[in-house]
């Protein structure tokens, strides 16, 4: 008898990790399955282990091989971390991609901005929707989260239904766009959830997460009662504070200047669809100057510290048309990603050196996070009541934390796995399988590459010890044509005694050179060897580092 089809789920990125998110459902046996792939989205490259490296993705190399058994990739909203890897990746997969209308509508957007970008189509699914791809059935459930329409999946097959809750939060007040819906959470938990495979961003925090409402009421306090300019920065993609600072500002006879081509995008297309319907138009960076101090508020992007964003050329002091003296106020409406605290103190330092007062979430509530606490996992796990449930969408901690929390509500069975672990979810005793193909793509400049790319790795090396280079032409007895060529990029100019770093590895070349056997010294590779070797040894004598050292043997 044919044994019956399997449901499985594996992360390809989102687990361990907070970004570049890539859920795939499998239905099949061990020999042939349908895959169906939730979101594709990047993180964002650190300048002091990645220097050079923007944009970090998930590996595919596993869907590009099972790309014909692909039916499609389904977005839960257009957050960087859940659609920013497209652009780069979809090529490889070239598979149908299904969203509503904001996300698809901002994907657009996004396209138009590239310089020569792909055609990809997206088809628009209503919210609220379902569609069938293959053995899946995807319905779009309303969720509340910090961008519009974000949705939760319930994904219906023959084994079962999965919940993938996407990003969300419980908001009864969310200022834009519908609260989370319950109603329908509570009928699937009634039908019978197989799986829950949920958002632990907040895990750790105890309580329930603000309301964006409330979140409209301090901003528009600090704005009326603010003297000089005001500059709010938030992120781009949240469109409901967007209108909140234009309600302040509306309320505080403030005309709203938009800086920054990222919020100017999102501004156009929540326009367009809907999303900013009876807020006041804004107006273009150029008529900041022309307004009285106490007559504007410009809207900021830069609130994660990006070196080229609004707010950051603000600061330095270096934007062409808008300037922040004493008197003037900047509210940080949005809270530090982890990783940028350095990023943002600097620019938090250079407004106050100005004079600048700063307002952050630390004193007021100027920002709610778009993901649910613990009181609203609860929530959720009671009212859709699932055999069976996977935290993802955290780091190692917050994963951890929202297993103990779902055995605490009585969960059957709780399991954690990393990126590229296979869950089979059922039919049967639900556990991890096998062990899928998975790691990080690096978005070097235009190119894609491996996390075992020499570029990436000696870049590493060469942000933390510099480089030698070192050129010889030998003639064919095996004797030097010529002084040594010694160039040294990133190593300091002198050491502790004062002695030069050039003349000490200019010496140390030609030292080696001489006391290598003269076979040795015919041998270019061998000779390049001995010299690399020795002037590593000679800088880290002198340095207490070992430089990258490349060494070219010209024979003449």
């Amino acid at each position: 008898m044919a044994r019956p089809d399997e449901l499985t789920f594996a992360p390809l990125g989102g687990v361990g990790e907070i970004g570049m998110n890539l859920s795939i459902y499998g239905l099949g046996n061990r020999h042939q399955r349908s895959w169906l792939a939730v979101d594709l989205g990047v993180s964002f490259g650190d300048e002091e282990h990645l220097p050079g490296i923007d944009l970090i993705m998930p590996d595919i190399s596993f869907l590009e091989k099972e790309r014909k058994n692909l039916v499609g990739l389904v977005l839960t909203h257009a957050h960087e971390d859940h659609f920013g890897a497209i652009i780069d990746l979809w090529p490889k997969l070239k598979c149908p991609i299904y969203a509503t209308q904001f996300s698809a509508a901002l994907f657009e957007a996004k396209l138009a901005a590239e310089r020569n970008p792909p055609k990809i189509p997206v088809t628009v699914v209503p919210s609220g929707g379902r569609i069938d791809l293959g053995p899946f059935s995807v319905e779009f459930i309303p969720v509340a989260h910090s961008i519009p329409e974000s949705h939760a999946l319930a994904i219906h097959t023959e084994v079962g239904t999965v919940l993938h809750t996407g990003d969300w939060k419980l908001d009864p007040t969310p200022v834009l766009g519908p609260p989370t819906d319950e109603k329908r959470l509570r009928e699937l938990g009634e039908s019978g959830v197989l799986a829950l495979v949920g958002d632990s961003t907040n895990a750790v925090r105890e309580g329930r997460s603000p309301s964006e409402a409330e979140v409209a009421t301090v901003i528009a306090g600090l704005v009326k009662s603010a003297k000089g300019r005001v500059a709010v920065t938030t992120f781009a993609s949240n469109v409901a504070r967007v209108k909140t600072v234009a309600e302040a500002a509306r309320a505080a006879d403030r005309e709203v200047v938009i800086v920054g081509r990222a919020m100017e995008r999102v501004v156009q297309v929540a326009r367009e669809c809907g999303y900013l319907d009876g807020v006041q138009n804004f107006r273009g960076m150029d008529y900041f100057g022309h307004f009285p101090p106490d007559k504007v508020l410009a809207l900021c992007t830069g609130s994660q510290g990006e070196p080229r964003a609004a707010l950051a050329r603000i600061a330095n002091n270096d934007h062409p048309t808008v300037t922040l003296n004493k008197g003037d106020t900047v509210i940080f409406s949005s809270r530090t990603i982890p990783g940028n605290e350095k990023a943002v103190s600097g620019i938090i330092n250079g407004l106050v050196s100005q004079g600048v007062q700063i307002i952050t979430d630390r004193t007021h509530l100027v920002h709610v996070s778009g993901h649910p606490r613990r009181d609203e996992l609860r929530d959720m796990i009671s009212w859709v009541r699932p055999q069976v449930l996977i935290p993802v969408h955290g780091e190692a901690l917050h994963l951890s934390e929202h297993a103990s929390l779902a055995r605490a509500a009585g969960v059957p069975k709780v399991i954690t796995c990393r990126n590229g672990d296979l869950v089979k979810l059922g039919p049967g005793d639900p556990g991890i399988i096998a062990e899928l193909p998975s790691g990080r793509l690096y978005k070097d400049g235009t190119i894609l590459e491996d996390s075992k790319s020499r570029a990436v790795i000696e870049r590493r090396r060469m942000a933390f010890a510099g480089c030698a280079f070192v050129a010889i032409a030998m003639t064919e007895k095996g004797e030097l044509a010529d002084d040594p060529e010694v160039d040294l990029i990133g190593i300091p100019e002198k050491n502790a005694k004062g002695e030069v770093f050039d003349d000490i590895v200019y010496d140390v070349v030609v030292s080696t050179i001489e006391g290598l056997p003269r076979a040795r010294r015919r041998d270019p590779d061998a000779l390049a060897e001995s010299v690399r070797r020795a002037v590593r040894a000679a800088v880290n004598e002198d340095w207490g580092k070992k430089p990258l050292c490349f060494v070219h043997v010209l024979e003449v």
